[in-house]
């Protein structure tokens, strides 16, 4: 049996098992978080291999979670957030909680953001809010974005309520351009991300929406979320290559080892944010198991959004 070296065992696993950082038991590791380069199955180790400590590699950076969510402040999920942040070095945790159901009027987003809020005010080192909105609801709409920035809140995730080109977004696009925010996008799973698919709601937003918005608004902010997300992540990177203005994140728990290498190719090493979407080891293991440079890592697992964050005022010293 060949040899499993530190790139293919990170690249095949995307650190699937990385369990390993917790201290659990698994093929090829010995303490927490130490990997054993070229382990066989019979456990035998190769004359001349060291350990590889994954932990360490993962302490090394700097981390924003540019796309996460909370929706019960009193669950016990802000705290195990805060746990696993605390493992992963993730200083700061972006946490919103859309309406994922119903019509979700505007006394839902505004409870909504209030739990943001409740989880902010509890927490303030840790997380920063993202409001969310429906945009068919116009004046509510840039009535809850006064009041969710007026307490601090920074940036937009909307969901499946309105297509992300349709004439309804261009208000809101246009007052998050003069708060210089960036605004996260929910995208389909699947093959909805190119062209439409049954199992996804009506209002679903495309890579082709995205596209449009940024023709339309160059000077706005754009993120495409979760190319972990779906099956056809490719698909969706390609169609963003020439929207200078979209941003995609990391998160999903898809384990695909090209993807971070992938959408280097297609974007640059500045388009591309580390989110997790709550899946927290698979979105590490993403950036780890690439071939960037640790130059490109730091941008990617910090640096970026951080320069985001910087045109508004609120970046991470």
């Amino acid at each position: 049996m060949p040899n499993i070296n530190r790139r293919k065992f990170l690249a095949n696993s995307a650190l699937g098992a990385a369990g390993a950082m917790l201290g659990h038991t698994l093929a090829g590791c010995t303490n927490a978080g130490q990997v054993k380069a070229g382990v066989n199955r019979f456990g035998a180790e190769p004359a001349g291999k060291q350990a590889f400590d994954i932990m360490a590699e993962v302490m090394k950076y700097r981390k924003i979670d540019a796309h996460a969510h909370i929706w019960d402040p009193d669950s016990g999920v802000p705290e195990s957030q805060i746990e696993l942040a605390d493992k992963l070095k993730i200083e700061k945790l972006f946490i919103s909680a859309p309406v994922t159901r119903g019509l979700a009027p505007p006394d839902e987003i505004r409870k909504a953001n209030d739990v943001i809020l409740k989880v902010v005010k509890k927490y303030p080192d840790r997380f920063i809010g993202q409001m969310t909105l429906n945009p068919a609801f116009p004046k509510e709409s840039l009535e809850e974005i006064k009041r969710c920035t007026d307490q601090g809140m920074v940036g937009l995730k909307v969901y499946t309520q309105v297509k992300f080109n349709s004439p309804l977004f261009f208000p809101i696009i246009e007052k998050f351009i003069d708060l210089k925010m960036i605004i996260l996008m929910h995208v389909g799973i699947g093959k909805s991300r190119i062209k439409f698919d049954k199992r996804e709601p009506e209002n679903v937003s495309i890579p082709e929406y995205f596209v449009d918005v940024a023709k339309r608004y160059p000077e706005g902010m754009f993120q495409f979320a979760h190319i972990g997300g779906g099956i056809d992540w490719e698909d969706g990177i390609k169609a963003l290559q020439d929207s200078p203005n979209v941003y995609v994140d990391t998160s999903g728990s898809n384990n695909e080892a090209n993807m971070v290498d992938f959408a280097l190719k297609y974007l640059g090493e500045d388009r591309i944010l580390f989110g997790c979407d709550n899946s927290f080891y698979q979105a590490v293991g993403h950036v780890l198991a690439s071939n960037l440079t640790e130059a490109q890592k730091q941008k990617l697992f910090f640096g970026n959004y951080n320069n985001i964050l910087k045109k508004s005022g609120h970046h991470v010293n």
